[in-house]
């Protein structure tokens, strides 16, 4: 199925708010296989969206609008919609009570301009909105499926996964076909590289297509299946999973689409086994990223962010005279910064990062993107020096912290040799 995207509104068009509503659905469009054909936006103008709408159906099967289904006068979506289909608004009872419901369940009063967005084209069906004052509603112009969404995201995306995706797959159900989107994640190699490795392995199944995505610092590798029948599909799935990890190897960090720090709890989790940081250059992003996993309070137990000398030294035990003589950025600093956060909190493990983030800071020894990382174990304490060219401080921090945290993954997964750890 082929699709379109419009999103509606002056702020919007103008760049004062970012379209980030067209890159979510996206997404999800193309994870149920449908493919994205077009984005357009356009301002808060009833005759040009109607005119696009027109355009978008004539191309089109299914299309995603969002915007313009507020209270105030240039929200003008639905007006445009009952134009491009040649129908008149009216005031839909059931939307109408949707908005009632909403208000009246915050103790609120419905004014007359609210009233306003019940009125929806002739013949639509209203998209209930759980989360907002706006009902959604879907519409058939010619072949093409519209569905109007707010452009809220919080409204918004609850409402594509709700009404759009939910009535999509069961259409798609009801014509025989399926789709499935399965993701690798790596990390460690380059997407070109990845990409090479992996270019003929899906060659020679049709129902298959390997697509690759930065999300970086990872690379997912996208893997997807499409046909009239699901019969030994499910199998050639596994075996190109397989085959993937067999070329990248200790790269691969899951084939169910798991990030690096869910991958790394996971495993905390089934050890029975907790975490501690001391970060310096990452500045907490480390525990940030952590605390983002559900269940992270079953592995995590600390992060001492010392940023300045005098708080390693006074908060981790940081030796005075390895300062003095190796300085912040040092394995040797950073193997007592993890040995110091795993005594402090009693985990069984402690990582630690510190080196030289940008944008200055850095010198011939130790240039921007240094990164000293250090690892303390039951079995004794080990650190790494890296360095990375990226020139952005905000890449750099994520590619220490994915490294910090891929130190103990290997580690925990026996791929880190043993008499690397030193005691």
């Amino acid at each position: 199925m082929r699709a379109e995207i419009l999103s509606t509104g002056d702020e919007v068009r103008s760049g004062a708010i970012a379209d980030t509503n067209a890159a979510a659905i996206a997404e999800a469009l193309e994870s149920g296989g449908i493919t994205v054909m077009r984005h357009t936006c356009v301002g808060d103008d009833t005759e040009l969206i109607a005119e696009v709408l027109q355009a978008m159906a004539r191309r089109a099967e299914v299309a995603v609008v969002t915007g313009g289904l507020g209270p105030t006068m240039d929200d003008v979506t639905a007006a445009a919609a009952a134009l491009a289909a040649g129908v008149a608004l009216r005031e839909d009872p059931e939307a109408l009570t949707q908005m009632e419901r909403f208000f009246r369940s915050r103790g609120l009063e419905m004014t007359a301009a609210n009233r306003k967005q019940a009125l929806l084209p002739d013949k639509a069906v209203v998209l209930e909105n759980k989360n907002g004052t706006a009902p959604g509603f879907r519409m058939q112009l010619g072949d093409c499926r519209l569905y109007f969404l707010p452009g809220v995201p919080r409204e918004m995306k609850p409402m594509l996964a709700r009404h759009v995706l939910k009535d999509l797959k069961a259409h798609q159900q009801a014509e025989g076909r399926f789709h499935r989107v399965d993701v690798v994640t790596t990390f460690g190699l380059p997407e070109s590289v990845v990409g090479e490795e992996l270019r003929d392995l899906a060659a020679a199944d049709s129902r298959l297509q390997i697509g690759l995505r930065v999300l970086f610092p990872e690379i997912h590798i996208r893997i997807y299946s499409h046909g009239k029948r699901e019969e030994g599909l499910e199998t050639r799935i596994g075996e190109l999973k397989i085959a993937i990890r067999e070329r990248l190897g200790k790269r691969v960090l899951s084939e169910e689409g798991r990030r690096l720090p869910e991958v790394l709890g996971g495993m905390l989790l089934d050890r029975g086994a907790t975490l501690a940081l001391a970060e310096s250059c990452t500045g907490g992003l480390m525990a940030k990223q952590l605390t983002d996993v559900a269940g992270s309070s079953g592995f995590f137990l600390l992060s001492a962010v010392t940023y300045a000398n005098a708080a390693k030294r006074a908060v981790l035990g940081v030796g005075s005279e390895t300062l003095a003589q190796y300085g912040a950025v040092d394995e040797t600093t950073a193997r007592e910064m993890a040995e110091g956060a795993r005594r402090v909190s009693g985990a069984d493990y402690a990582l630690s990062t510190t080196g030289i983030a940008g944008p200055d800071g850095g010198s011939d020894d130790k240039p921007v993107g240094t990164v000293c990382i250090g690892l303390a174990t039951p079995e004794g304490s080990t650190a790494f020096r890296y360095g990375f060219s990226f020139g952005d401080r905000d890449m750099n921090r994520r590619i220490f912290a994915a490294m910090a945290f891929d130190r103990l993954r290997l580690y925990l997964s026996g791929l880190l040799p043993l008499k690397k750890v030193r005691t």
